[in-house]
């Protein structure tokens, strides 16, 4: 008989300390650094305030913000994702994290895959032609605290490039 192995379709997220390891140096670009300093890595902590709960119940939830699935959406990764897929260094608690732009990380973490833009990409490693699209996804009128969002002005604060040589 022939057996045939599907292509895996869901990758793991491994977490912000796993991707830090290597993206910290400023030869690198700082990127891990960066986002501890942005409103990204807070996020989830954002749920957790009474003003958030009260936003979740004048929006008709009856659950606090930090269990709302409409909140969390914006607001985290990996709370709504299968418990196999959650590495043990991953914590929903990071909010924002390079996971949740960036796609989970578990095949494309080892820098051999990372040094191959084309391979990482095939093992879950999210690119963007125009990365504003990707933002609005969160950044929209949906949003009960929403705010005109100015990309360029948002991405100078957040921009995390791997520096040229």
């Amino acid at each position: 008989p022939i057996f045939f192995i599907s292509a895996q379709t869901e990758h793991g997220y491994v977490g912000t300390s796993s991707c830090g390891m290597c993206h910290k140096t400023e030869k690198q670009g700082s990127q891990l650094s960066i986002w501890q300093g942005s409103k990204h890595s807070q996020a989830y902590t954002v749920l957790q305030t009474e003003k958030a709960d009260q936003i979740a119940k004048e929006k008709g939830f009856s659950t606090k913000a930090v269990e709302t699935p409409e909140c969390l959406k914006s607001h985290a990764s990996g709370y709504n994702v299968d418990a196999k897929l959650i590495g043990e260094k991953f914590k929903v608690e990071e909010g924002v994290q390079c996971e949740t732009c960036h796609g989970p990380g578990a095949d494309y973490k080892s820098k051999k895959v990372m040094e191959n833009r084309e391979e990482a990409v095939k093992n879950g490693l999210k690119v963007y032609d125009k990365i504003e699209d990707f933002c609005i996804g969160c950044h929209n009128a949906e949003s009960p605290t929403y705010v005109e969002f100015k990309f360029e002005e948002s991405w100078a604060k957040i921009k995390h490039s791997v520096p040229k040589e």
